[in-house]
């Protein structure tokens, strides 16, 4: 039996287990309640679930039953949720070939502009990039003592269906917002299901940016956004004095331009949606931004 387990069905992991369902017999996903499971039914995935900080005795069956894990849960000053409370689990579970982490290209942290790729130094400069780091380097040491595969996706702002810069016109968020030089990667989540499909076929081992072609300004993607569903882009504001939470102006603290070059060599990926325009503009014709 091939089982593919996901901590953490959401936004990403939904996109996942669409691109990998014909690769197993079965997919579990976690959620925090139960109130959740009629949307992992709906799917197709069996529900299970997990808080990050116990295992029920269902959740254990069937996690002592998976073929490939997946891990979409975020850490925190603790360290990794799952790690903390599944490694002994995980550690006996004899059929257990592979195991897939979700990161974010923020463990780079700054690097001023300059490109990115797997080997370059990690920069960590906000807390949760920390705590990312922190998190693969306790997954790595863990497959490592006990000789399993483990793929890192290092992945860049994720966007797609309700998560867009569309929706942040309806939403009345938009804004432009302009720091001289700033550039960001992104990815749309069926890219990163297609990105974990193709490591799965091939028990890719490793870290992996999966990321777009393009790295861009921000206040570029928000124009293409407005000039395509026919309204005015917002004033630019400048970044220095722009009323901002300390989250969002720590996003502009880390700039960096992200190669995916080892993806597509190692992985194979072609990726369906390669830059912000060819995004914008599909999104726009399909109404699939929604």
């Amino acid at each position: 039996m091939r089982n593919l387990f996901i901590f953490g069905y959401g936004f990403s992991s939904t996109a996942i287990a669409a691109a990998c369902k014909d690769q197993f017999d079965q997919i579990i996903g976690t959620t925090r309640n139960a109130e959740s499971f009629s949307k992992l039914v709906a799917d197709a995935l069996t529900p299970a679930l997990f808080d990050g900080e116990k295992l029920t005795q269902q959740t254990q069956e069937h996690l002592n039953t998976a073929s490939h894990i997946l891990i979409s849960i975020s850490p925190n000053e603790n360290g990794d949720r799952v790690l903390n409370t599944c490694r002994s689990a995980l550690a006996k579970n004899k059929n257990l070939k592979w195991i897939g982490y979700l990161s974010t290209v923020g463990v780079y942290g700054n690097h001023e502009g300059a490109w990115v790729d797997e080997t370059s130094e990690c920069r960590p400069v906000s807390k949760r990039s920390v705590e990312r780091v922190a998190a693969e380097n306790a997954w790595q040491k863990f497959s490592t003592e006990n000789n399993i595969s483990l793929a890192i996706f290092r992945l860049s702002g994720i966007y797609g269906p309700g998560r867009n810069a569309f929706m942040n016109i309806e939403k009345g968020i938009a804004r432009r917002l302009i720091k001289k030089d700033q550039v960001f990667n992104r990815i749309h989540r069926e890219d990163i299901g297609e990105a974990v499909c193709c490591a799965i076929k091939i028990t890719a081992s490793g870290i992996f940016n999966i990321t777009d072609d393009e790295p861009a300004p921000p206040q570029d993607v928000v124009t293409l956004a407005h000039e395509l569903i026919g309204k005015t882009p917002p004033v630019e504001i400048d970044f220095k004095t722009a009323d901002l939470t300390p989250m969002a102006r720590s996003f502009y603290g880390e700039n960096k331009r992200v190669s995916n070059t080892k993806s597509k060599t190692v992985l194979g990926m072609v990726y369906k949606w390669p830059n912000y325009r060819v995004s914008l503009k599909r999104m726009f014709d399909d109404a699939s931004y929604k």
